[in-house]
This record gives structure tokens, C-alpha cells and sequence, in this order.
């Protein structure tokens, strides 16, 4: 399944369901599709998912530290590169961002 967040002044933000589901509970929201943010809420929803993400980055990065691997040694285990929830998050953390500062809403249902 795929989730797509809307909001008229971004451009849309698609993501695979788990992780889109994943980010509106860090937000502070029910994991309902479809949904949406009343611009009085945006703020609070970006502090919050804004405080997480990094604090989980944090953890990535540490847990990366300890577990290093050589490039080459993933090249060699024919691994493919995981991507940290922070980086999946920021399009939604921009598109809250855009959403805030020109006070509008942010809705997001199934699908494209």
C-alpha cells in the first residue's frame, strides 16, 4: 500500500504504508488512512515528529558507529543500503514546514 500526503502548497509526498503509518505515530496520530491536520495542529505535529526523528537518527548513527562496515565490504556481501527513517521523513517534515507557515491543511490518503 501506498500513502500520499497533500497539501496545496507542496508537492505531493508518497511512501510505502508502514512507513507513513510509522510517521503519524511519531506526529502523535492514529495510524487512520485517510486523514488529515487542521493548520492549528501542524505545529505541534512537526515538534513532535521533528524531536523523534532526530532522537532515532541519533540512535541510527550510534548503533552505525559500532556496527561500521567498509564500503567495499557491503559491495562484496551484495547488500543493498538501508535507509534511515530520518531520511525518509523529510519530505513530510518539509511539506509540514510549508503547510505551517502558509497556515493550511495536510491530508494524506491510500494511493497515488
Amino acid at each position: 500500500m501506498l500513502v500520499t500526503f497533500k497539501c496545496k502548497v507542496h508537492g505531493n509526498v508518497v511512501m510505502f504504508g508502514d512507513i507513513a503509518k510509522q510517521l503519524l505515530r511519531l506526529m502523535g496520530y492514529c495510524e487512520n488512512i485517510p486523514g488529515a491536520l487542521d493548520p492549528k495542529d501542524i505545529d505541534e505535529a512537526l515538534s513532535r515528529l521533528t524531536t523523534e526523528v532526530n532522537r532515532l537518527r541519533q540512535l541510527e548513527e550510534q548503533a552505525s558507529d559500532a556496527d561500521a562496515v567498509d564500503v567495499d565490504d557491503v559491495a562484496d556481501l551484495d547488500m543493498e543500503p538501508v535507509v534511515g527513517l530520518h531520511t525518509r521523513a523529510t519530505p513530510l517534515i518539509e511539506m509540514l514546514q510549508a503547510a505551517k507557515d502558509a497556515n493550511c491543511h495536510v491530508m494524506w490518503q491510500e494511493g497515488c
